[in-house]
């Protein structure tokens, strides 16, 4: 057989999808589920105030920054 098996061109898609979307934060360990949401709220009003060039400086764009800061605090 010459095809990729399903699971193959599953984790090919995981990795694209990584690839695509950058982890700006990550929270402290041993942190609960609220204040798991109020880091996700907080940091993600500041990627609101950042400058464009601290924004380049972390490696993203503007538009990034503006659709992750348009997440719920309850979402990843």
């Amino acid at each position: 057989m010459g095809g990729m098996s399903d699971v193959r061109l599953q984790l090919l898609a995981s990795e694209l999808e990584s690839e695509q979307r950058p982890r700006v934060f990550s929270a402290p360990q041993g942190m609960g589920r609220w204040g798991l949401m109020l880091h996700r709220w907080r940091t993600r009003r500041a990627l609101l105030q950042l400058e464009d060039y601290q924004l380049r400086d972390i490696g993203i764009s503007w538009e990034q920054a503006r659709h992750e800061a348009s997440k719920p605090f309850w979402r990843d």
